[in-house]
């Protein structure tokens, strides 16, 4: 049985440079997303609202249902190592302390 990843949304607007290079960073890993165009209609507008927890800007990313933030958080998230982690794709690092308490305790 695989293991699923959790759902991608990246929410986008007309223009916007960061939208394509959040899509472009997600398609270079292979991150099955779907994208939400921000648009001046009411409806679609309070969606990205509750989406994105009132965020103001675009692109917003949503992992598994979580809020990570925009392009700068995605970047920030891949360079630690804690997307794949958001994604499923690797265990969370362990601890100082629980790297000392399996090497010394046992």
């Amino acid at each position: 049985m695989s293991r699923q990843e959790p759902q991608v949304v990246v929410w986008t607007g007309r223009g916007c440079a960061a939208c394509v290079r959040a899509k472009q960073l997600l398609d270079a890993k292979r991150v099955a997303f779907t994208e939400r165009r921000l648009k001046p209609d009411p409806v679609i507008q309070r969606a990205f609202a509750r989406a994105t927890l009132g965020a103001r800007t675009v692109p917003q990313i949503i992992v598994g249902g979580e809020n990570i933030g925009g392009f700068d958080d995605l970047v920030n998230l891949e360079t630690s190592g804690e997307l794949d982690v958001l994604l499923g794709r690797a265990k969370p690092k362990p601890s100082r302390w629980q790297r000392f308490k399996h090497r010394f305790i046992r």
